[in-house]
């Protein structure tokens, strides 16, 4: 990853600005200007976390500013440099996903798995694209790891602390704040149900609130500028691909229907197996979220590989935890073979 990151840098000899790909449509207002990447938005709200002033820069202000933790911290880290804060983006994001293998390595030791199957989810193409794009995935799932581990360990309130701040950093890790909470309540755990929503919904709701007053909108949606609905239908969002081009939809299909459609639905089967045996804890309830996420998940998602890859690292994390608590030996073979999808780095 540091070598990755040392190279990208170096060809761009030493900017910085490369990571967050800023485009002059939104930095400059240019109608006709370069879209740029999402990383972008973190940096202007970084840069100015004013609401009326880093409006305009943002296509979407609500949805975009939700996730505020890592404008904040990386304003923080640089002391509010606009300069320091293009370099405090990917040394943030570069230790949180470091601490998150790290984290994950753990969780399968405790299970009795080797941890160097954290690589699987240390070198998933959809973080790698994080680090390189200056996107919040890998400080909100090290977060969601930090909080498996510390329920793992009973240490319930560190678990709702670390569960509510990963809401704070990307919304899509209320799958995995909605898994627990359902666990507490499959299992009558009524105090821990209360515990989890006063700690880390309620204040993520109230900031859904405020958005809403100050924006005009709330930021849970499903998607910025361009985005389209989540899907009634099961996978209608990737069937939409064909009815655009036949040939691009044969090509998602050759690359993503091993890589992500044939593992949600054998995702999903393998959840719904033991819900009905009565094992609902929080690793088989977040498999079977995520899973449905994708499922579901809208066309504007499905079509561009990197938007794909990265909403599924909610999903590379479930799979995991649960090949490994699980002991299926196999399916965790199998999963090495994601790494082969960092070709798509390339690209980029």
């Amino acid at each position: 990853m540091v070598l990755y990151l040392f190279l990208v840098l170096y060809r761009s000899g030493g900017d910085a600005r490369v990571l967050a790909r800023i485009g002059t449509r939104y930095s400059q207002g240019e109608a006709q200007g370069t879209e740029g990447y999402d990383g972008q938005f973190v940096y202007y709200i970084a840069r100015d976390p004013s609401p009326s002033r880093v409006a305009r820069y943002l296509d979407v202000p609500a949805y975009r500013y939700q996730r505020i933790l890592l404008p904040l911290a990386a304003r923080l880290l640089a002391g509010g440099d606009p300069e320091l804060i293009l370099w405090a983006l990917p040394i943030l994001n570069l230790t949180a996903h470091m601490i998150g293998t790290w984290v994950i390595a753990i969780l399968l030791a405790g299970w009795g798995i080797s941890p160097w199957y954290a690589l699987i989810y240390g070198l998933w193409v959809g973080f790698v694209l994080a680090l390189r794009l200056d996107l919040p995935e890998p400080l909100a799932y090290a977060l969601v790891a930090g909080a498996l581990l510390s329920n793992t360990l009973r240490r319930d309130w560190l678990a709702w602390l670390l569960f509510g701040l990963a809401l704070f950093a990307k919304e899509v890790t209320i799958l995995f704040v909605a898994s627990a909470l359902l666990s507490y309540l499959f299992q009558r755990r009524w105090r821990q149900a209360l515990g989890i929503t006063t700690i880390a919904l309620l204040p993520f709701a109230a900031f859904q609130v405020w958005l809403w007053l100050v924006f005009g909108g709330f930021g849970l949606s499903s998607g910025g500028s361009m985005a389209t609905s989540f899907e009634l239908i099961p996978f209608m969002g990737f069937l939409r691909i064909f009815v655009h081009s036949l040939v691009y939809g044969l090509a998602m299909l050759v690359v993503f229907g091993p890589a992500v459609l044939f593992p949600t639905v054998w995702g999903l089967v393998a959840s719904v197996k033991k819900l009905l045996s009565r094992d609902a804890n929080v690793v088989v309830l977040a498999l079977l979220l995520n899973t449905l996420a994708i499922v579901f998940l809208p066309f504007s998602t499905f079509r561009e590989t990197g938007g794909l890859l990265r909403f599924s690292c909610g999903f590379v994390m479930a799979i995991l935890c649960f090949t490994a608590l699980f002991n299926i030996n196999r399916a965790l073979r199998l999963g090495l073979w994601w790494l082969v999808l960092n070709v798509f780095i390339l690209k980029s």
